[in-house]
């Protein structure tokens, strides 16, 4: 993540599995991600999965060209010639989802990603998860939606956090609406804070992404 930003990774999503199209399939990258670097994101997140999330590997090198921060391929990457793509589409980070994969996966497709060039952000559940935790994952997520009811749960999400290396970078996925739950995962120990629905929603994305900072600067301000 971009060092002095805000800790904000900045989501491009059109659609979810559960809330279906917030932005129609024609929306530019440019027309969001632009806003993301300018107002001072520490990384921007794309999905390029097409069927749930409305994205493509074309969002990923727009995104990429009009962006000097790092940007993370968020797709459902299950073999390494996924993580060979992302680097040629130019990627800077990949997302591994523990849910998806065994431990041994993980090691072992991390550890392809580092040695490409690429950092990986590994994403947690739950506290059965754990051991998917390895050298290759700097990064670790922890997302606080549960998969199958979709609802949000920042309790446990703190209670795991307790339970990470001292060494790995936190980052708190998901439900983030607030300044105030910023604040709260920061005393918490996390210093990243993935937020994509919160900005996508909105009519114009990129407003409300700056809207959100200022907002968050000048609490920290005080």
């Amino acid at each position: 993540m971009a060092p002095n930003s805000t800790g904000i990774i900045a989501e491009f999503k059109r659609k979810s599995p559960s809330k279906g199209w917030f932005k129609p399939k024609e929306l530019e990258v440019e027309a969001v991600v632009r806003y993301y670097n300018y107002y001072g994101a520490a990384a921007v997140s794309i999905l390029t999965d097409t069927e749930f999330f409305g994205g493509d590997l074309d969002d990923l090198i727009q995104a990429k060209v009009i962006t000097d921060i790092p940007v993370l391929r968020k797709d459902f990457i299950i073999d390494p010639w996924q993580i060979a793509e992302a680097k040629a589409f130019g990627a800077d980070v990949i997302l591994l989802i523990a849910a998806c994969l065994t431990p041994t996966e993980v090691k072992d497709l991390a550890s392809y990603a580092n040695s490409i060039g690429l950092e990986v952000l590994l994403e947690l559940h739950e506290e059965a998860e754990l051991d998917h935790i390895c050298d290759a994952t700097s990064i670790i997520g922890i997302n606080n939606r549960n998969l199958k009811t979709f609802e949000v749960d920042i309790d446990r999400s703190l209670r795991m956090a307790e339970k990470l290396p001292a060494d790995k970078v936190k980052v708190a996925e998901s439900g983030i609406s607030s300044v105030d739950t910023i604040k709260l995962f920061r005393d918490n120990g996390f210093s990243g804070f993935l937020i994509g629905e919160n900005f996508m929603k909105e009519e114009n994305p990129g407003e409300a992404f700056k809207e959100f900072v200022n907002h968050l600067v000048g609490q920290d301000s005080i």
